[in-house]
């Protein structure tokens, strides 16, 4: 993701001014002539990172995903510390479209008990975290808007009626792939959204780092695309 991010930077307007990788660790810069970092590592660093960029006062966007259980409490430290955070569960503006269909499906399920839900991601080898985060944020929109389903888990051999079954797959060079199915003894209705290059993913961090600049708080692709 960070090569396809610089790839495309020169020709969003930014010029990148400094790497940071395991060799040259973010959390040990102490200040940077930046207008925005953008973050994608792993989950152990994601918060740490925030809260750093915090302390040095430079705006972040964070693709990492793997950390929403902190979520709560690095948005309060964020709003105390007066920092500027725009994170994302995936910064494909596709995503974002198949996230508002996935909640309308949703909605208009829950007047029809007869159907079941479940769903599938498939990602690359690479991927740490799994179910990946858009795969989270599909299922907490169908809990939200779907009284048959209280939770999700992934897949296991016994799955209770109120659980939203969710299976991950890992697979060499997947972009990533989201399925969600709805299925009832008489038919079926399928929603997928299938990646084909990580493109999308780093023109949509890029176009969220352009936004942040000179914004204070907490934001999301909802704020950059108005849904």
């Amino acid at each position: 993701m960070g090569k396809t991010i610089e790839g495309l930077s020169s020709e969003m307007g930014f010029q990148i001014v400094e790497r940071f990788n395991s060799i040259n660790p973010f959390l040990e810069c102490s200040s940077i002539k930046a207008d925005v970092a953008i973050e994608f590592s792993i989950p152990d660093l994601a918060v740490k990172h925030i809260l750093h960029a915090h302390k040095i006062g430079i705006p972040i966007v964070v693709g990492t995903t793997g950390w929403y259980d902190e979520f709560d409490a690095v948005k309060q430290q964020t709003i105390s510390n007066n920092g500027s955070l725009f994170y994302a569960s995936n910064f494909s503006v596709g995503v974002n479209i198949f996230f508002q269909i996935n909640t309308l499906l949703a909605k208009l399920m829950d007047q029809q008990p007869q159907y079941s839900a479940s769903m599938q991601e498939i990602h690359h080898t690479e991927k740490k975290d799994a179910p990946s985060g858009t795969a989270i944020s599909l299922a907490n929109q169908i809990c939200a808007q779907n009284h048959q389903y209280d939770n999700w888990t992934l897949k296991k051999e016994t799955i209770l009626t109120n659980e939203l079954s969710i299976e991950a797959f890992r697979e060499p060079h997947v972009p990533g792939t989201h399925i969600v199915k709805w299925d009832s003894s008489i038919d079926f209705i399928e929603i997928k959204h299938e990646a084909k290059s990580r493109l999308g993913f780093a023109q949509g961090a890029v176009y969220a780092a352009k936004y942040l600049i000179g914004k204070k708080g907490v934001f999301s692709m909802n704020d950059l695309l108005q849904l």
